[in-house]
């Protein structure tokens, strides 16, 4: 573990600090299909999203925009809501909270695919760190008496390491009531069933539609996309 985490710590400086692009000949549709691609190969299609991430003022505004439109879409709700319910927020955690774009540099400095055998360490590294303005949104919504529910696919063999990282970052409700980890299936929509028998949910946080609902779960793209065309008021 201690080896691996050395090795996130050094790839977090290099990719940060320098970007290459291998570029490759034009393609056809006949080359694409008889092309074998690699877990490298692919990879190298990461190295600028994942720069992008950590280095741009762009990313960084959009964070904020997202979470400031959060607090003004949980303001409007307060405001309106008249129900006996409590009020609660249903949040992912990775890329909708936290940064996980060290290790995805990690996985593309050495060629890998992701695995539970370099995820777990890297739950336990202390590398990771929040997305600018979520843990002000959270404890914002703590202050208005909302609850904070994660609703996260992180298995619950990690719950230890990444509970302990959630809490020393500062984010609140970080409890065995409130953290809602994955057990026997992704679906998420059994546990926010369990929320909502006691709380009305004022908002969905998530970076993946299956974060709001599930009927967009393991469905092709065109459908997916009708889908969001239904509810895109």
């Amino acid at each position: 573990m201690k080896r691996i985490n050395k090795r996130l710590s050094q790839l977090a400086i290099i990719f940060v600090a320098v970007g290459m692009l291998t570029m490759v000949g034009p393609f056809t549709a006949n080359s694409l299909a008889d092309s074998h691609y690699t877990t490298k190969d692919l990879n190298e299609q990461l190295v600028m999203a994942t720069l992008w991430v950590q280095t741009s003022a762009e990313f960084r505004a959009l964070c904020y925009q997202s979470f400031n439109l959060a607090k003004m879409n949980l303001d409007a709700f307060l405001a309106s809501y008249s129900g006996s319910k409590k009020v609660a927020i249903s949040v992912d955690v990775d890329e909708t909270l936290i940064d996980n774009s060290v290790y995805e540099a990690f996985l593309i400095g050495n060629d890998f695919g992701y695995s539970s055998k370099t995820w777990g360490p890297w739950q336990s590294s202390g590398l990771a760190t929040p997305y600018p303005g979520s843990i002000e949104f959270l404890n914002y919504a703590k202050l208005r008496g909302v609850e904070v529910f994660y609703i996260t696919n992180i298995k619950m063999k990690y719950y230890e390491p990444a509970s302990k990282k959630l809490k020393a970052m500062g984010f609140p409700f970080i409890d065995k009531e409130h953290l809602l980890f994955r057990t026997d299936t992704s679906d998420k929509q059994a546990r926010r069933d369990i929320v909502e028998k006691d709380y009305v949910i004022s908002l969905f946080l998530g970076d993946n539609l299956n974060d709001f609902l599930s009927v967009f779960r393991k469905k092709p793209i065109d459908t997916r996309s009708a889908e969001v065309d239904k509810i895109r008021e």
